[in-house]
Parts: C-alpha cells; sequence; structure tokens
C-alpha cells in the first residue's frame, strides 16, 4: 500500500518539474526579444504615419500642364449651366452665363405677369359685364373709359397684350440661346487649349548656304543666300 501511494506522487513531481523547465524557456525567450513591450507605439500613431506616407508618395497634379477633354467639358456644360467653364477653370466667365441666363428668366418673368394683366383688362373690356373692370388700373388718373373712347382702348390693351407675349417668348428664346452659347463655348475653350497661343510671333532672317541640283559641279551646286523663318 505504502508502494502505491508512492508511484502518483512522483509522477505529480516529475510534471512539476517538467512545467517549471517549460516557463523557464518561455521567460527566456521574451527575454532574448529586441523589442522593449513598454515603447509600442499606439494605433493612431501608426495609422497617421501611414497616411502621411501615403500622401506624400502619391505625385501632385501639375496644373501648369493640364490640358481639359473637349467631350468631358461638352457633357458638363450641357449638363449643369456653367460646368463647362468651371470645368475649364475659366472662372471668370461664370458671371456673363448666369448673369444672361438670370436675365432671361427676369425678363421671361415680368413680361409673361404683364401679358396676363393685359390680357385680363382686355377680357374685361370686351365684355359687357360691369364688374369686371381690371382695365381701370392701367388708366391715367382721372381718365375713364366712355363709350366714344372704347374703341381706342381695346386696341391699345390688344396691341399691348401681344406685344408682351411676343417679349415673353423672345426672352424664352434668349435664355435657350444663352445656354446653347455656353455649351459651344465651353468645347471650343477646351479644343483650343492644345492651340499655341505663345507670344513668339517673330521673323527672323538669316544667312544660309542653299543646294542647287540643275549642277553637277561641286563648288557651283551650291549658293549662299538668305533664309526667312517666320514663328507663329
Amino acid at each position: 500500500m505504502v508502494l502505491s501511494l508512492c508511484l502518483p506522487l512522483t509522477e505529480t513531481k516529475a510534471q512539476t518539474v517538467v512545467a517549471d523547465s517549460i516557463m523557464q524557456v518561455i521567460d527566456s525567450m521574451y527575454a532574448a526579444l529586441p523589442i522593449d513591450t513598454a515603447a509600442v507605439i499606439d494605433t493612431t500613431a501608426v495609422q497617421t504615419v501611414v497616411h502621411q506616407t501615403l500622401k506624400a508618395s502619391k505625385p501632385k497634379k501639375d496644373w501648369s500642364t493640364w490640358r481639359p477633354d473637349p467631350q468631358r467639358a461638352l457633357w458638363m456644360a450641357m449638363v449643369i449651366p456653367g460646368g463647362g467653364q468651371i470645368y475649364n477653370r475659366k472662372y471668370w466667365k461664370l458671371p456673363i452665363v448666369y448673369g444672361g441666363f438670370v436675365g432671361c428668366v427676369y425678363a421671361l418673368m415680368w413680361n409673361n405677369m404683364m401679358y396676363k394683366d393685359y390680357q385680363q383688362a382686355y377680357l374685361d373690356i370686351m365684355d359687357d359685364d360691369p364688374t369686371t373692370a381690371s382695365y381701370n388700373k392701367f388708366l391715367h388718373l382721372g381718365r375713364t373709359i366712355t363709350p366714344e373712347n372704347e374703341e381706342r382702348y381695346k386696341s391699345v390693351f390688344k396691341s399691348r397684350k401681344d406685344r408682351y407675349r411676343r417679349w415673353r417668348d423672345l426672352s424664352f428664346f434668349c435664355m435657350v440661346g444663352v445656354y446653347v452659347v455656353s455649351v459651344i463655348d465651353a468645347y471650343v475653350d477646351a479644343e483650343l487649349s492644345e492651340f499655341d497661343i505663345s507670344k513668339d510671333l517673330s521673323m527672323k532672317v538669316r544667312p544660309t548656304v542653299m543646294g542647287n541640283g540643275l549642277n553637277s559641279r561641286s563648288l557651283s551646286a551650291t549658293s549662299i543666300g538668305v533664309n526667312c523663318s517666320i514663328n507663329f
């Protein structure tokens, strides 16, 4: 019975010794690592460094050599009024484009309002209902419509009604024209961005040696002349 009790104690002691040996090996491995765990950089700092590195490695766009695409400028001008000028980086044209649109819209609304007022006045003066007299607001102070001048006022209201209707329609077509001109301007401006508009417009005159293929002699085959070159 004593022998049977000694065997489990011996196995337990052996397992303890093996476990202690393993822990010692692990501790020695951690001790051999060159990295100091107290100096580990936090995640935010690492992300900041990586972002700055990627940003520094990304090449910057050189706007001095950039040229707009005519097709893209055309589509942007068609979708958004003035978008083609923004894409071409011609911002000074925006007040002209938007000023034209605002002026045409204002003229369209004003002429439409006046057309409706004179149309109602003409309808009121043409009917026999005395309660409908919206035309009185167009009369001068102290003036009234009598049977003697009724026909003249009918003609006046009709002509003004037709005039403001024409002006309203003209304002709409002018607004469409401003839109078309802005689209064409954006496309042409982008198309001519590759055109050389440098100030080197000059003519240079210099002596030169010119060949004469008609003469077989070597000395007579060449002649001295003047060469004119024009840069444009």
